[in-house]
């Protein structure tokens, strides 16, 4: 089982990045999917999650308005699954490594979760 992030780079604040995580490996097709992120020194955080079914998202306070998750089931087969973390409005304090992750049922707490991609770096500058 496997979850690769891609997409991350550098960017001005004010600006998007749009964020992909492929999950592979094993059924993630019954997983909430979600974003987290971690900047140095920082615990990691929730950022935002989709159901399985795409009914349900959460984002956390700080990204509301300015992020999209998304993860597209069309296109999605068993045994690899698509998701999206669309972010606009970036600003400095976005900065962080940004994981994707997976979970039978949905929870905001880090430790919850199963299953954990590498992460790509964000940076925004000024």
């Amino acid at each position: 089982m496997e979850l690769v992030e891609s997409g991350g780079g550098l960017v001005q604040a004010g600006g998007s990045l749009r964020l992909s995580c492929a999950a592979s490996g094993r059924s993630f097709s019954s997983y909430h999917m979600g974003w987290f992120r971690q900047a140095p020194g920082k615990e990691r955080e929730f950022v935002a999650a989709i159901s399985w079914n795409v009914i349900s998202t959460y984002y956390a306070d700080s990204v509301k308005g300015r992020f999209t998750i998304s993860r597209d089931n069309a296109k999605n087969t068993v045994y690899l699954q698509m998701m999206y973390l669309q972010m606009n409005s970036l600003k400095l304090e976005d900065t962080a490594v940004y994981y994707c992750a997976a979970v039978p049922s949905y929870s905001a707490y880090a430790r919850n979760w199963s299953y954990w991609g590498q992460g790509t770096q964000v940076t925004v500058s000024s």
